[in-house]
């Protein structure tokens, strides 16, 4: 404020979070409470009060990290985890900013670094990210790379064991009361028959509680009740007084249907009303748990809370209450298990974390800083497979399916997740196979993975430019259309048999060529180089043949070539590759059909190539006398693909040119 009296401010560089942090286990909570505030607390108080500064194109907020250069989702845990509340929020911010008029042009990123960098080339990446690329708010820098953060596909079965959950299984859940938790704990039990700890800070629910009886049967029946009983009272019942009494009946049939169901499926259920921000009382619980059975096998931590603010109505105590319930719930429970065992962590987070989202600047922090330190887990507990969960809304159950909520998430383009698809995921990811880190757990996301800027953030006019100057082609790429976040580079170029030898020469039937799928490679190969500058191509993997592209009555087709890279192996990129043909219907108002035809992984290094060495003595030109003409009369294969000169028969093999 003093600042600002002495003129606006229009950009801010967030930095508390580069510094160094000491183990999470040795901290006390006193301790963790006030390197929280010192980073992502600060950071709420300076963002709300210069709210109104920050506005319009030039505008910035830049927060860097030391997760270690790719936010904790590379090959190595998250070496600073607690910088992911500082991710979280930035990311919110970003939403909130585009969401009002004065924000729409203010440049949002949160750019992280690997430990031990010199202060000088943080600073100097910083400054450029100031200067260019719109198109993301994750950033990333690792031994002279710059990485963002993505989706990707991958199969919950990974080919490693999975727990297996039995009667011996000891479960740890907070946030008990809630209705979706209550339901995955009922399917828990079921799988396992095992012991669960239900933590919440209900009240421990009586088995014959009327209330719970009339709202499992009679809703309507239970509104008049409370409506009779405020009147017998003397009081005037609202509409908002009701209903305040019928979600906390809600919640306390949401805990007795998860201690019955846990009974029910032949488990041992003991429930306790704890505020998770009290570390005595949750560590007290802990060291029963210790006593009694000497281990978890699986903590699973949903409890939270949103209060949907923007940050200039977002009170200081709303935000800390939000944030400490998910991230002091969690830290009090690691570190009151330290050195006990635990097969598993399991972290609610959401889209929120992932995305960011208008007014939850406090949620999202606290769910991408479970993240992180789930993350960071890798590498002081590594016996422990720890997983955060990126939920979207919820349908049927839970608050998110009440009200207007489904009709905002379908005019967004947001699928709401069904009960039968969201319950078993927790069960699924535990037994399936070995799931650590974070997963998004979704259907379509709509408004979610819309690109922050329509090329990406890239100049493609100066990338086209660079190509059509280079002295070699790269004749499968055409023209750079964009880089996005979630579609990866996308490129495109029109193909014609009448110009291209590779397809005038490649003729499978009469006027039909058919692209090969040496130029499918090459086109893949060439679109992954692009990407990576100072890399070469060192094989390309597994290419499917999706398809053959086919060029009827040899007419001009246009083929799209899309990629996105990876980090890989000792420093190599993984590109995942897609060749792809587009055809506009005579019809103008009919889509584009696109088709897939070959898709690949690209291996690309900066290890110099190995000189191959061949021994190898050519025979004697009598002893090849079958020639070229002979060769070619029986093959399509025209000028362009004839290298074979002679050949000769062998008794143990067909041929050999």
């Amino acid at each position: 404020e003093t600042w600002l009296a002495g003129g606006p401010i229009h950009g801010v560089y967030w930095l508390p979070a580069l510094d160094v942090e000491p183990a999470i286990e040795d901290l006390t909570l006193e301790e963790w409470r006030e390197l929280n505030r010192i980073r992502v607390k600060n950071l709420y108080a300076t963002t709300r009060t210069l709210y109104d500064s920050i506005a319009g194109p030039g505008a910035f907020l830049l927060a860097a990290t030391r997760l270690g250069g790719m936010h904790g989702y590379g090959p190595d845990a998250a070496t600073a985890p607690l910088g992911g509340s500082v991710t979280g929020f930035t990311k919110s911010y970003n939403v909130e900013q585009g969401m009002r008029e004065t924000g729409k042009g203010v440049l949002v990123k949160a750019v992280d670094f690997a430990a031990g960098r010199k202060t000088a080339d943080p600073a100097d990446q910083l400054i450029a990210e100031t200067l260019f690329d719109p198109g993301i708010v994750e950033v990333g820098y690792v031994d002279g790379q710059r990485f963002t953060v993505t989706l990707t596909e991958q199969p919950a079965r990974d080919g490693q064991p999975g727990m297996t959950l039995d009667g011996d299984t000891v479960f740890v859940v907070t946030g008990a009361a809630g209705g979706i938790t209550s339901a995955i704990v009922t399917d828990l039990a079921v799988a396992s028959k095992g012991v669960f700890y239900l933590l919440d800070l209900v009240d421990s629910p009586p088995r014959n509680d009327p209330n719970i009886l009339l709202f499992r049967g009679d809703k309507d029946g239970l509104k008049r009740k409370l409506i009779d009983e405020a009147k017998a009272r003397g009081e005037r019942p609202t509409p908002v007084m009701i209903d305040k009494q019928i979600m906390a009946i809600e919640r306390s049939e949401a805990a007795l249907r998860a201690v019955e169901s846990v009974e029910a499926a032949g488990g041992t259920a003991n429930y306790h009303s704890v505020n998770l921000m009290d570390g005595a009382a949750v560590a007290a619980i802990v060291d029963e748990i210790r006593e009694r059975y000497g281990k978890i096998d699986v903590l699973l931590h949903a409890g939270g809370l949103l209060i949907d603010r923007t940050l200039p109505d977002k009170q200081p105590e709303q935000f800390a209450l939000v944030f400490d319930v998910k991230a002091d719930g969690f830290f009090s429970l690691i570190k009151a298990a330290k050195g006990m065992p635990i097969g598993a962590t399991v972290a609610f987070s959401s889209v929120a974390g992932r995305f960011g989202n208008n007014g939850q600047s406090d949620y999202a922090a606290a769910n991408d800083l479970l993240c992180k330190l789930s993350s960071s887990m890798r590498s002081w507990r590594p016996e422990t497979r720890a997983i955060a969960i990126d939920w979207t809304a919820w349908g049927e159950i839970g608050m998110a399916s009440r009200g207007s909520v489904p009709t905002i998430m379908a005019a967004l383009g947001i699928d709401m997740l069904p009960p039968e698809a969201g319950v078993p995921t927790i069960r699924r990811e535990l037994t399936y196979g070995g799931t650590r880190g974070e997963i998004l757990v979704a259907g379509r996301l709509g408004a979610w993975l819309e690109e922050k800027d329509a090329t990406g953030g890239l100049d493609t006019a100066k990338v086209n430019a660079m190509l059509a100057e280079r002295d070699t082609p790269l004749v499968m790429l055409g023209e750079v259309k964009t880089a996005g976040l979630y579609q990866g580079l996308i490129a495109e170029v029109e193909l014609d048999p009448t110009v291209q030898p590779f397809l005038f020469d490649h003729k499978v039937e009469t006027d039909l060529p058919w692209l090969p799928g040496v130029m499918g490679s090459e086109g893949m190969a060439e679109a992954a180089s692009l990407l990576a500058p100072g890399y070469r191509v060192a094989e390309i993997l597994d290419q499917r043949n999706l398809g053959a592209l086919k060029f009827h009555r040899s007419e001009p087709k246009t083929v799209r070539l899309t990629v996105k890279l990876f980090a890989g192996d000792n420093g190599d990129l993984l590109g995942e590759a897609l060749l792809q043909s587009i055809f506009q219907p005579p019809k103008p108002e009919l889509p584009p059909q696109v088709k897939d035809h070959f898709a690949a992984t690209v291996r690309l290094t900066q290890a110099e190539p190995e000189q191959p060495v061949v021994d190898f003595t050519p025979p004697a030109d009598d002893e090849l006398p079958i020639t070229r003409e002979e060769v070619y009369a029986d093959f399509f294969h025209g000028p362009a693909y004839q290298v074979i000169a002679k050949k000769r028969w062998r008794a143990t093999r067909p041929w050999r040119a």
